[in-house]
């Protein structure tokens, strides 16, 4: 449920949890940007840098980002990248931010922006990207502390803002300003809106250097400065001077491409190799596929982590492919077993797995290669050589990161331990006569009714998963398999598909997955200027968009899309550390 606002007769919208304002009737974007952004020297202060990181403590209205954005945008010496981080324990609703926008022009199309994206807001860190993923927000719900603890990142300018410290104290007390001075680095700007006695003692108790300067009415005084301390912090996040240069993807599946595209983003030059000779030649070479989030009872790992990769996932297909075509936002029934009732997945459709592949390779600073098989990496002293079977060099580049699916084992020396999952997916040309759903079911199978290929509309059921087999063959068991599923899952359509399936008219598709022991993702720096983003399994569509964010953003040193232990149970650590030397 949203956080209902009242809006009162003169336009101000007030909180009826905490009886306070959100914003004067006419100072929203006024206080957004004299109070906050000019407090914290924006946007002189970005010019120039590679990424600007911000960080504030009540997202309200979101006024202050929308502001943010928007001077990013008319910025001609802005920041390739925008974070902007917040922290909201009560996330009010979508029409409600646009109205608190809809006096501002500037401000409007961004706000529509905003809401379109503004669904799915449980507990957790939820990453929501724009300007074709240069200004994220990473949009925290929950208590201020708590979220605060689950990043590892220092922000460049922190705005703290949040109700009236009488009515909201946890906001404002010296615990919350000592987690929010450990994401600082020396010279962070602070800008809030109060210069309450208390909090300016708190401040500098905390190592913050702040001036009480002229407010805006009814508040007759703000408060700029920085972080400052007098001592040495005992322990802060840094973020690394990584400057981009040349790179090279070992793998053309979603997992690399996937990764090329992100690091394009932030200004590598990458380079792809791929043993084929074309792109998304193994798993992801699947006509379609479904993409939804896992549920469980008890809201496990799994399901967090899906529910964060399905809606980058969604994100990036919405900037890049075009829908109804490459892609469809239908959202998923899901049935289950014993269940009385199915789950309406809002967030979730289907996608072609090639045409993303092909999207993210054909970004600005992207270069792809086919029949460029990896045999061999050599540590050289400013990076790493690749070497083909017969020993010729194919490529040289400060930093590599293989994305190779099994192939990523022996390029990393048998480091990580992988296994191929075969599956078999069973699909026919669709007949109007045919009862279809109108959407995807999922299940135990799932199945997709209407795909648009080259021919006509084709429907889908799937898929087997046989682990430690590599085989690439029709086998007719698998079909009888997705049959039997599709009969525990939709029995209506089963049996008017009996036919097909009995007269070998149903097609077939095979691939092989790469999965880990545990089934998640390996992520991670493996070496110097080595690193590894594989092992997707059967959910590449939820996974690989969100890797290539968190190494890019590890890399960098960013906010990161998942709360710091989440983001830890992607990481190859969990393997690495029980390698053999």
């Amino acid at each position: 449920m949203s956080e209902p606002v009242d809006w009162q007769a003169d336009g101000t919208p007030r909180s009826l949890r905490f009886d306070d304002i959100y914003r004067s009737a006419t100072g929203g974007l006024e206080q957004a940007l004299q109070v906050f952004l000019h407090g914290c020297g924006l946007p002189q202060a970005w010019a120039g840098q590679a990424q600007w990181r911000i960080l504030e403590t009540g997202f309200g209205l979101g006024m202050n980002f929308l502001a943010a954005w928007q001077a990013w945008k008319g910025d001609s010496h802005r920041p390739r990248l925008l974070h902007f981080v917040s922290v909201e324990a009560w996330p009010v609703s979508a029409a409600d931010i646009v109205r608190s926008a809809a006096a501002y022009p500037e401000l409007v199309p961004l706000a529509a922006d905003l809401a379109s994206r503004w669904s799915g807001l449980t507990p957790g860190m939820h990453r929501l990207s724009f300007e074709q993923g240069h200004v994220l927000l990473t949009l925290c719900i929950g208590d201020v502390r708590d979220m605060l603890r689950e990043h590892a990142f220092s922000a460049d300018s922190v705005f703290l803002d949040g109700f009236d410290p009488q009515v909201n104290p946890r906001m404002w007390e010296l615990h919350t300003l000592k987690a929010v001075s450990r994401c600082c680095r020396r010279g962070t700007g602070v800008a809030t809106w109060t210069a309450a006695g208390q909090l300016r003692r708190d401040l500098a108790q905390c190592g913050f250097v702040v001036d009480k300067i002229e407010g805006l009415p009814p508040k007759r005084h703000s408060l700029k400065g920085a972080f400052a301390p007098a001592w040495e912090p005992k322990k802060r996040w840094t973020n690394p001077a990584t400057v981009p240069g040349e790179c090279v993807v070992v793998g053309a599946g979603l997992a690399g491409s996937a990764a090329a595209a992100s690091l394009a983003r932030r200004g590598w030059r990458v380079l792809v190799l791929d043993s084929a000779a074309a792109p998304a030649a193994g798993a992801s070479g699947l006509p379609a596929g479904l993409l939804a989030p896992n549920i469980s009872p008890d809201d496990n790992l799994l399901s967090r982590l899906s529910r964060s990769g399905v809606r980058e996932t969604l994100q990036q297909a919405r900037d890049l492919l075009t829908e109804g075509d490459d892609w469809q936002a239908s959202g998923v029934l899901e049935l289950r077993a014993g269940q009385a009732a199915g789950h309406w997945h809002e967030t979730a459709g289907w996608i072609k797995p090639a045409a993303l592949v092909r999207a993210w390779l054909a970004q600005p600073n992207v270069t792809w290669r086919g029949h460029a098989r990896v045999a061999r990496l050599v540590r050289l002293d400013d990076g790493w050589q690749l070497l083909d079977d017969s020993g010729e060099e194919l490529a040289r580049a400060r930093l590599v990161v293989v994305a190779a699916a099994c192939a990523s084992a022996p390029l990393l020396d048998g480091r990580v331990r992988l296994q191929p999952v075969r599956g078999q997916v069973s699909w026919g040309w669709r007949n109007t006569d045919t009862p279809m759903p109108a959407f995807p079911v999922n299940g135990n199978g799932h199945f997709l009714p209407c795909v648009p290929l080259e021919g006509g509309n084709a429907w889908f059921i799937g898929s087997t998963f046989s682990r430690g087999d590599s085989g690439l063959d029709v086998r007719e068991e698998d079909h009888r398999a997705n049959y039997d599923r599709l009969k525990a899952l939709l029995p209506v359509v089963a049996s008017h598909l009996h036919a097909d399936f009995a007269g070998g008219s149903v097609q077939a598709w095979t691939g092989v997955r790469c999965a880990s022991d545990d089934r998640r993702p390996l992520l991670g720096a493996v070496g110097p200027d080595l690193w590894v983003s594989t092992a997707m399994g059967s959910r590449g569509l939820t996974f690989a968009a969100l890797c290539a964010e968190l190494l890019a953003g590890q890399l960098h040193g960013e906010p990161l899309a998942l709360a710091r232990r989440m983001a830890q149970a992607l990481g190859v650590d969990r393997q690495l550390k029980h390698a053999p030397p």
